[in-house]
């Protein structure tokens, strides 16, 4: 089946410019060693497929499912992200994912857990080439340190393939907060502190 940009909400063609490259940088923000990806054959092989842009066409890495159709990714990131599109590219056979479904900020989810709403599901087309992006709703993933991408079907096949996987969207660092040290007096000195009434207390949240 030839890729396509019709009949699903959200897709869209794009130009394979210099600038993608810049635009699906979010590899680089994933928390690798702390990525998980359940029901993959090969442990490890789900983080090889979050990669450059320029690598996307590379085959020689890929991740397929073990027992059934479904892989389930737990992305963790290193700050947060305002995630704007997804890419996924597998084959052109049975064995391309034909559904996505998008779980913002909850982390160590398992197949167990997956019976909850989405935050997006999407219906996706054979991709052979990273020509068709889904458009995430940028209000609802607006700061998300923590992705799961469930993908519970494919077209046919007993198993799933994916060659990769591109996040657009932007970063921005963790807030770091410091230990603020507080001194009490054990007995307060009235006189100390004429004008106690006139202090006021203010905080800012980052």
């Amino acid at each position: 089946m030839a890729p396509h940009g019709h009949g699903c909400e959200g897709d869209k063609n794009h130009d394979d410019t210099p600038e993608m490259g810049v635009e699906y940088s979010l590899y680089s923000k994933i928390d690798k060693e702390n990525l998980q990806c359940l029901n993959e054959v090969r442990e490890g092989s789900g983080k090889l497929i979050f990669k450059q842009w320029e690598d996307r066409l590379n085959f020689v890495e890929y991740v397929e499912s073990d027992a059934d159709e479904e892989l389930l990714f737990n992305i963790p990131f290193t700050g947060n992200i305002k995630l704007k599109g997804i890419i996924v590219i597998g084959e052109d056979a049975g064995s391309h994912p034909s559904k996505m479904r998008l779980y913002k900020n909850r982390p160590h989810m398992t197949f167990d857990d997956i019976n909850v709403p989405a935050e997006q599901e999407f219906e996706l087309h054979t991709d052979l080439t990273g020509m068709l992006e889904y458009s995430t709703k940028v209000v609802v993933f607006n700061s998300v340190h923590h992705l799961t991408l469930h993908f519970p079907s494919n077209f046919g096949a007993d198993k799933t393939r994916i060659y990769y996987i591109g996040l657009r969207g932007e970063f921005t660092e963790a807030n770091r907060h410091g230990v603020t040290i507080c001194t009490y007096e054990a007995t307060p000195n009235v006189y100390d502190h004429k004008n106690f009434l006139d202090d006021n207390v203010s905080s800012r949240v980052q």
